[in-house]
């Protein structure tokens, strides 16, 4: 087998961080986001070869072997895994860096060399074991009870209990007087510990994810993108490898950083989602009850709205990215603004269940950057807006947020479309949002719903514009 110098990994592996950090810069635009993907593919296949090819590494018919059929599974689920369902797959991928920090922390300290190990040096690797075993834990079963709630597996609703945030507060002192004896105890006694550790730290993370309601789920996703950083960041120190720390660092420092701007964009304290506090002492008060009637009209009656609008903003959800009706929706804004028409899209940075949800649906049906605009952007323009059309699309625009004290979504920033003219609401039921609120915007006097399969629907519209 041929190896590398220590030289030339080092130079590899410095050249792969740049590459990473090349890769995230792209990633904050959508322009540039093709690009920065590359970059990261790029920067990775230079790691693992970097690491694989390095002094010192045995076993290379497993370590190939192992690559080569995770690659092969990698390749399966990424062509078959739709886009409704990325969300689920980004949140179990998190569970699997966590399940591995826990699994290097725990060779780690069973190694041999990290026995032979004495004094300072000793006590520094014993607190890198706990604390990446510690993270790893709560990031594997947190990203598990993710996933169950974005895949409908397991309820929304936020799980709350009184006494639950001192609950949690006495499992982290557990915690830490666990990783006190750990660091105490003799040869491989602290197993006892670390093992105790593991199952408490594996409690904490279903507790925290299953105590967040299904408005803030797009949060947690982020912020177990962060974890699972920190995780890989820790599982670096205790393999002593410099690139896996860097990476591990940008990966956490970077989906704390999302997660710390949706927070802003949801009025929530990034703490309280953290802590799982924002879900419990929101409401303030009695829910309003839902006042007005609900009215609904056809195809060709919304086909002849749009064509006598001359703005119109569209508002897409998850029931969009469920329907794969973005390719349709492109069609039908370039048969309005072939007549003239003003249109535009208004994105919620909550929108779908992962952050950039829906400007990725619609970035893969060519609709154009220009058109794409942020909730900031858009809601000072509602009340000279023609029509609105609410596709999928049920929480960002539920005026509860802005004036029911008593809703679990009070105080989060929504779209505003209630202050157009019209308001067209596409949905295939009077069903609530993921949060489990119900939408008094399907009630008010300017508003219609339009039911049936977003996807059919726009189709059916399309005929009707056409013609």
């Amino acid at each position: 087998m041929i190896f590398i110098a220590k030289e030339i990994q080092t130079a590899a592996y410095l050249f792969a961080s740049i590459l990473f950090i090349l890769s995230l810069s792209g990633l904050s635009s959508q322009e540039s986001a093709k690009r920065g993907v590359l970059y990261g593919i790029v920067g990775m296949i230079i790691a693992i070869f970097a690491t694989v090819l390095g002094q010192g590494v045995e076993g290379h018919v497993y370590i190939i072997s192992a690559i080569a059929v995770a690659s092969v599974i990698g390749i399966l689920l990424a062509r078959k895994v739709e886009m409704t369902a990325m969300p689920q797959l980004v949140a179990i991928l998190h569970s699997f860096v966590g399940l591995a920090a826990v699994l290097v922390g725990v060779g780690s300290y069973l190694d041999p060399s990290t026995q032979a190990l004495s004094g300072a040096e000793h006590k520094i690797h014993l607190i890198e074991v706990f604390a990446g075993i510690f993270i790893g834990a709560i990031t594997f079963t947190g990203s598990i009870v993710a996933w169950g709630k974005l895949d409908g597996k397991i309820p929304s609703k936020p799980w709350s209990f009184a006494g639950l945030q001192m609950m949690n507060l006495i499992l982290l002192l557990a915690c830490v007087v666990m990783g006190f004896f750990f660091c105490k105890a003799e040869g491989t006694e602290g197993m006892l510990y670390l093992g105790i550790m593991t199952a408490i730290a594996s409690f904490i993370g279903i507790v925290l994810v299953m105590a967040i309601g299904g408005g803030d789920m797009p949060v947690v996703v982020s912020m177990l993108n962060s974890y699972s950083g920190w995780a890989a960041a820790a599982a670096g120190f205790m393999l002593g490898n410099d690139l896996l720390i860097v990476t591990g660092a940008l990966v956490g420092s970077s989906g704390a950083i999302l997660s710390m701007h949706m927070c802003e964009a949801m009025n929530r304290s990034f703490f309280s989602v953290i802590f799982a506090s924002a879900s419990l002492g929101t409401r303030t008060g009695e829910k309003k009850a839902m006042e007005g009637e609900v009215t609904a009209l056809n195809h060709e009656e919304v086909a002849g709205l749009l064509k006598e609008a001359k703005s119109v903003v569209i508002v897409p959800g998850y029931g969009m990215a469920v329907a794969k009706a973005q390719y349709p929706i492109h069609e039908m804004v370039q048969v309005l603004q072939k007549a003239g028409k003003k249109v535009r899209f208004a994105i919620h940075p909550v929108a779908g269940r992962l952050p950039g949800h829906m400007n990725v649906l619609l970035a893969e049906a060519n609709v154009s950057y220009d058109i794409v605009l942020e909730m900031d952007e858009i809601n000072e323009d509602m009340p000279d807006t023609d029509v609105v059309m609410v596709i999928g699309a049920n929480d960002v625009v539920n005026p509860s947020a802005q004036d029911d004290p008593g809703c679990s979504i009070y105080g989060m920033p929504v779209i505003e479309a209630w202050k157009a003219e019209k308001v067209i609401i596409m949905k295939r039921s009077m069903s609530a949002g993921y949060s489990g609120e119900d939408n008094p915007l399907f009630y008010k006097q300017n508003s219609e719903m339009l039911y049936g399969d977003a996807k059919v629907s726009v189709e059916k519209m399309l005929t009707f514009l056409r013609n």
